[in-house]
């Protein structure tokens, strides 16, 4: 009853419940949740690729998950914190607390190194979850269009925070009806999705993430796209002025089992 009861709570919020209008089910966002692994050692980031790629990932997939993408923050080796990014999307709200209820277990039973590490030598240091809703823009997830070999692919994970929830909604619309993702698209950046973060640590914020044969690649399209006339015109209009407060980029390299 209390599950019900959260997820009508959260419903109503995101915009859909017993008192929301009703869309047509095209029209609806697709939800991600966006799983960080903060890893201290080599070792707890060999438990947890181990993890995801036998246990974890099959599972989604079994729940009717097709597509869920892992990936390892460029220069993990010799990093202080390591992370794994596990991004996976969901049609509705439904089908992620039902994937809740009914993977959990199953991991739990299977046991292994992750699920059975004990309390002085965890499996990971921390794990942050971030909750998003698909942009009006682009509300589903998009496959990367790259022939690139996966080890020589560059991910570009970006976060935009606002001052206020008034200068992030401004960024979000400009993003959106400003014609910001059209750009993206028609430069070819293989956008993978586009999101307004609902539960995180740096809120309020959007995420986003590009994907690119290699760091070559990488820096040409964003050249073209600094130089591009409608960007000009766009980052130059004075109701988009000052919309974005902090930006944090993480480039990213696909596991060898990810589906993107």
């Amino acid at each position: 009853m209390k599950r019900i009861f959260l997820l009508l709570l959260i419903g109503s919020y995101l915009g859909f419940g017993p008192s929301a209008t009703a869309r047509p089910l095209a029209a609806r966002p697709t939800y991600f949740e966006l799983k960080v692994y903060h890893l201290k050692t080599a070792r707890q980031v060999a438990v947890v690729d181990s993890f995801l790629q036998h246990q974890y990932v099959p599972q989604l997939h079994a729940a009717g998950v097709g597509t869920v993408g892992v990936f390892k923050a460029i220069g993990n080796d010799t990093a202080v914190d390591k992370r794994i990014y596990v991004f996976t999307p969901f049609a509705s709200l439904s089908q992620w607390e039902k994937l809740r209820q009914t993977t959990a277990p199953k991991l739990l039973a299977a046991g292994g190194s992750f699920e059975n590490a004990p309390y002085n030598n965890p499996a990971y240091g921390r794990l942050e979850t971030i909750f998003l809703k698909a942009f009006d823009e682009m509300t589903a997830l998009t496959a990367p269009k790259l022939t690139a070999p996966k080890a020589e692919r560059v991910y570009e994970l970006r976060s935009y925070e606002g001052a206020s929830e008034k200068i992030f909604r401004n960024k979000m619309q400009m993003f959106n009806a400003g014609g910001e993702i059209k750009l993206f698209n028609r430069l070819g950046f293989n956008g993978i999705f586009y999101g307004e973060v609902l539960f995180g640590a740096k809120m309020p914020n959007l995420m986003y993430m590009t994907s690119f044969a290699n760091k070559a690649d990488r820096e040409a399209h964003w050249k073209a796209f600094g130089a591009d006339p409608e960007w000009k015109r766009l980052s130059a209009l004075p109701e988009y002025q000052n919309n974005v407060s902090h930006i944090d980029i993480t480039f990213l390299q696909p596991a060898n089992y990810s589906d993107l």
